[in-house]
């Protein structure tokens, strides 16, 4: 009877595509995969430490696989075990330990521990790791969209952030494995690629490239991407504004394949708070950048991140914050309430912001950002997008095709037939709900 192994990925796509990769390699290694919720031989947690929300989501995940077969291999592996090493190597619901960058070492300890039943642990300095840990994958659960990895490691070193300290400094994968993946699964018939990483406007900043590539190697991987026979999307995961200069968005404007669609990472509208965040850029310098790319692109949809009660934040300067954000015309936005992480400097600091006024300020924003989504889907009505029809739905009784735009609209279209990824022309008509939009298919 064949092994059975069970993954479950917590937090960022980066975990994502690396929960994928360890899928493979165990697949390779002559394991059946079934689902996270059924009993297994070998249960592996992805973990996340970006929130103490995640932690405690990582700990209850391994002791949830613990109580569905006690006899099981559990392994806890990534952000959590990275930041909290020594807890989890006292918690009898994990047998083996492993962090960042050694993933694809994780089915041989698996192999060891079934022989020897010794507890295993395998997290490295990942501060001094300086080299990209390769991982591949040649699938993906998902059937029309893949996420590539690009790179690793951050070395803003945000005063609120934690990742910098268990995901290592930068670390670039080589462009040439990145196309080669990307052709494999174009030729598997993927239609749409995400580039993501922990820090990807830092992506080659620390490999040795040709004098004509060094400037923006970001830029050279996209045009390089769009020449791959097969791929009709390319999209970017989180942007830093720095990256965003005239010659970049030139360069990516040129690939008729990529998406006007920028995650462009702001966290705050107020500049004191800006600075407190050790963020490197001011409101705006962070506008001028979406001045710039309006210039390349017509309608761009913006998404970003805003944390409310940062230490100190006033209310004027969450005024400021709401403010800003409408002058922008967010087409979505994650809001997140301040989360004190030990270990960050921001930890630290004076004057932390009650609860309380965490919420009524999350509540706020979240109100005008749906009021800027619903303004931004306006500008959309009665025209003729193409959708990559992902999946199928049923609301109030009748069936939908539902996909995405290039700006990351969500829309559908009503249909008997499994149009799963397929791109159809289809005219927006009109809300079907709050988050999507019902559009006719044109001919």
């Amino acid at each position: 009877m064949k092994k059975t192994a069970a993954f479950l990925s917590l937090g960022c796509k980066v975990n994502s595509y690396e929960t994928e990769a360890m899928r493979e390699s165990f697949v390779l290694a002559g394991y059946d995969i079934v689902d996270f919720k059924e009993q297994a031989d070998v249960y592996v947690i992805n973990t996340c430490t970006v929130t103490n929300v995640a932690d405690r989501k990582s700990r209850q995940m391994l002791h949830q696989a613990r109580k569905r077969n006690p006899e099981a291999v559990i392994a806890a592996a990534g952000c959590y075990v990275q930041a909290a090493e020594e807890t989890l190597l006292k918690d009898s619901s994990v047998d083996i330990v492993v962090g960042n960058n050694k993933k694809s070492d994780l089915v041989s300890l698996v192999e060891r521990y079934r022989t020897n039943q010794k507890k295993e642990e395998f997290v490295v300095d990942i501060g001094k790791e300086m080299d990209y840990e390769r991982l591949n994958v040649s699938s993906t659960m998902d059937k029309t969209r893949a996420f590539i990895k690009i790179q690793d490691g951050c070395n803003r070193f945000c005063s609120y952030c934690i990742i910098p300290y268990v995901r290592g400094r930068v670390r670039s994968r080589k462009a040439e494995d990145i196309l080669d993946e990307m052709k494999h699964l174009a030729d598997k018939g993927y239609k749409e690629f995400v580039l993501t990483g922990i820090h990807i406007s830092s992506y080659g900043t620390d490999l040795r490239l040709p004098e004509e590539e060094e400037t923006m190697p970001l830029a050279k991987l996209i045009i390089d991407a769009g020449r791959i026979d097969g791929i009709e999307r390319i999209r970017l995961g989180s942007l830093e504004p720095g990256i965003i200069t005239e010659p970049f968005v030139q360069a990516i404007a040129g690939v008729k394949q990529f998406c006007p669609h920028f995650h462009l990472s702001l966290q705050s509208g107020s500049d004191l708070v800006l600075k407190r965040m050790n963020r490197k850029y001011s409101a705006e310098e962070y506008y001028e950048k979406v001045l710039l790319l309006q210039k390349y692109f017509l309608h761009p949809a913006f998404t970003t991140d805003v944390i409310v009660g940062f230490p100190g934040e006033t209310q004027e300067e969450f005024a400021e914050t709401l403010q800003f954000v409408r002058k922008i015309g967010f087409s979505h936005i994650h809001v997140f309430k301040y989360s004190k992480r030990a270990g960050t400097v921001a930890a630290k600091m004076p004057d932390q912001v009650p609860e309380e006024i965490k919420t009524t300020r999350s509540n706020e924003l979240i109100a005008v950002a749906a009021s800027m989504a619903k303004e931004y889907k306006e500008l959309f009505m009665g025209r003729i997008e193409k959708i990559l029809l992902e999946e199928e739905i049923v609301i109030g009784g009748r069936k939908y095709q539902i996909g995405h735009n290039e700006r990351y609209l969500k829309l559908a279209v009503e249909s008997d037939e499994d149009l799963t990824n397929t791109m159809v022309p289809a005219r927006i008509i009109k809300n079907l709900t709050d988050e999507i939009l019902y559009c006719e298919i044109t001919h």
